[in-house]
């Protein structure tokens, strides 16, 4: 189903925010709409979003790949981005990120078996001087995660895990 159908009235409040001549504008609150449901946007939704708006799947597609709050590719339930920029790595993010893959059975990039969680190096999440940090994605929202160790981030991920929530 459409993102136009099956949202019919928020596309309607979205577009109208924007003035015909500016409707491109639009074009990260219809992402966040689009991945709403599923965590991540299809190629599909990225097609509807750029006729809306008048631009080019391509065009849609380059924010996508810009944003890492933006996803074009089904991933754990959980996506945890850790910031590994310089500012960081010098405050031991680099090593949290090994100790943390060692912990998961995972490599940056990969997803846990059970489908959880999904780990990513991001670059700047503004919070230097609380590193090792990261920022939790999830179906609910986002949250940040500041002053972390490997044990703390377990903890976290058990409490995830104990949630009751299934993962698809």
């Amino acid at each position: 189903m459409s993102l136009a159908k099956k949202y019919s009235k928020e596309v309607k409040q979205i577009l109208s925010k924007y003035p015909a001549e500016h409707k491109r504008s639009a074009v990260m609150p219809l992402l966040y709409l689009a991945q709403r449901e599923e965590g991540y946007i299809n190629k599909e939704a990225m097609q509807e979003i750029g006729k809306l708006l008048d631009i080019t799947e391509t065009e849609v597609a380059s924010i996508v790949g810009f944003y890492t709050l933006y996803h074009d590719k089904k991933e754990g339930k959980y996506r945890m981005q850790v910031c590994t920029d310089l500012p960081c790595a010098l405050r031991g993010a680099d090593q949290f990120m090994e100790s943390l893959c060692e912990h998961l059975g995972i490599k940056v990039g990969e997803t846990t078996a059970d489908g959880l969680i999904t780990l990513e190096s991001v670059t700047c999440l503004a919070g230097c001087d609380k590193a090792p940090m990261f920022q939790l994605q999830s179906p609910d929202g986002l949250e940040y995660h500041e002053n972390m160790t490997v044990d703390k981030t377990m903890e976290l991920i058990e409490a995830l895990k104990k949630s009751g929530t299934e993962v698809k």
